[in-house]
């Protein structure tokens, strides 16, 4: 009998065990003894289910290997496909004061730090060298509608150069969506541009974390979101707004509010978030900052007030947990950048700043807007996608977020599952290569999977049901 590299966790009574395909299984405590002692019954029902799940098999060596191995290309396929996401930070500007916002923001009058169309040409050309036949150009800030034109631009430079390339091209611009117009509302319909904005919550939490300079904002983002659809529905298009939420300390006091929001808004589903301590979050992180443990039984509270809206009936899910449980049940290598092994830094996105210098990634190109540029890995001036890909700092970050080489990752049982940001772990500890039982986000997802596989353990059926209805 051949049996697969696996890890485990005492849970409950019983023993979740994982391995490198993604699968899972529960085992009681006389099941994992006959298991990890290798006096298992062949073709008994305990070995069938440990066959079915890559966990051990009485068939050819290589016949084993082979299946294996094709499985985890299956969780991995990301890694086969190219850089394809590729953020353009259209301008350092903004005209709001979010209490966490995670670059430096300069006068919002001001036309230094803006992209010019020189340089996002020339960023278009480098994104257009990577060989995945999918990419998805992103558009950010500061407030990327306060240079409108060179995103206009963009789309229209992008379209004539992929004539030559013939790629699968999809456009998403996030935004704060307080100085969007007709006109412009007009121009990211014409040309399937996806529109994301960012809401935490209602009045209380929102209009604090997000305040405009010198009024709330909730109300003037609420008015453009039932523009925004009422224009999709009018030009017969099948798509809608997206939101993203950010949890501060006053947002912990509020989880069924938030979400109440977002259904009163329509939407049918929300990201909850945790803080990343990354520019002006750090500077007030005694204000509205908190512990993991504190986040994780907010999330808790959170996932407690779905599933109960979705036994109502309700369309409601929450994407971390989507995301998590796509992997979990479905073997699927959602492409997620904080949440693959390596990372995406470079090989997955790449961050083309307003001044023309490329990073890693966003959370690259945020640090730099302090002055520190570890993560810069070329200029769209002089670099080629393959110098890009060739740096030394960007083999450093696959090598650093490579979970399966890390102590403590590789033998965790959630493995499988999770990714680490080299960038966030240099914030947080001057080191690329983690520490992760110290690590405030590795300690947030083992408590989001924690969760999820306790809910997976108890095997209530409406759950189960629920959490397929979220992932397919």
């Amino acid at each position: 009998m051949i049996k697969n590299y696996f890890n485990f966790k005492k849970m409950n009574q019983n023993y979740l065990l994982t391995n490198d395909t993604g699968r899972f299984l529960f085992l009681t405590n006389q099941e994992f003894k006959e298991f990890v002692s290798d006096n298992i019954v062949i073709n008994s029902k305990l070995f069938r289910k440990l066959e079915e799940n890559y966990f051990v098999s009485d068939r050819n060596q290589q016949i084993f290997i082979s299946e294996t191995a094709k499985e985890v290309r299956r969780a991995k396929k990301p890694l086969f496909q190219g850089t394809q996401l590729h953020i353009f930070v259209l301008t350092r500007n903004c005209n709001m004061n979010c209490v966490y916002c995670q670059a430096s923001i300069k006068n919002a009058t001001s036309d230094e730090g803006k992209m010019s169309f020189n340089i996002a040409e020339k960023a278009i050309d480098l994104a257009l060298q990577s060989p995945s036949r999918n990419l998805t150009f992103e558009f950010q800030g500061g407030e990327p509608l306060m240079n409108f034109q060179t995103l206009q631009h963009i789309v229209k430079y992008t379209k004539y150069k992929n004539q030559e390339y013939n790629k699968e091209i999809e456009f998403n611009v996030v935004t704060n969506l307080t100085m969007i117009t007709t006109e412009m509302i007009d121009f990211l319909i014409d040309n399937d541009i996806n529109i994301c904005t960012s809401i935490d919550g209602h009045d209380q939490v929102h209009n604090v974390n997000r305040p405009m300079k010198g009024k709330p904002s909730l109300n003037i983002i609420k008015d453009n979101i039932v523009k925004i659809n009422d224009m999709y529905k009018k030009r017969e298009k099948n798509a809608e707004t997206q939101a993203i939420q950010t949890t501060t300390r006053i947002s912990l006091d509020y989880p069924k509010e938030i979400i109440d929001e977002y259904m009163k808004l329509g939407f049918n589903g929300l990201f909850i978030r945790p803080l990343t301590p990354l520019g002006f979050s750090i500077k007030n992180w005694n204000k509205i900052g908190y512990t993991s443990e504190e986040f994780c039984r907010f999330y808790e509270k959170c996932i407690d007030y779905i599933i109960e809206l979705s036994r109502q009936g309700k369309d409601i899910r929450e994407f971390h947990a989507t995301i998590f449980l796509k992997k979990i049940l479905n073997n699927d290598g959602i492409n997620y950048m904080e949440l693959r092994s390596p990372c995406g830094g470079a090989i997955g996105q790449i961050a083309y700043n307003y001044d023309g210098e490329i990073y890693t990634c966003d959370e690259a190109r945020m640090i730099a807007e302090t002055g520190d540029k570890s993560f810069k890995i070329g200029n769209v001036n002089e670099s080629t996608y393959n110098d890009l890909i060739d740096n030394p700092i960007t083999k450093s970050v696959c090598v650093s977020s490579c979970l399966e080489i890390l102590p403590e990752c590789s033998e965790c049982v959630y493995q499988p599952y999770c990714g680490t940001c080299p960038v966030y772990n240099y914030i947080e500890q001057r080191s690329i290569f983690g520490k992760m039982p110290l690590s405030y986000k590795c300690k947030i997802y083992k408590g989001i999977l924690n969760l999820l596989f306790k809910k997976l353990h108890d095997e209530d059926e409406g759950i189960i049901e629920i959490f397929y209805r979220w992932i397919n």
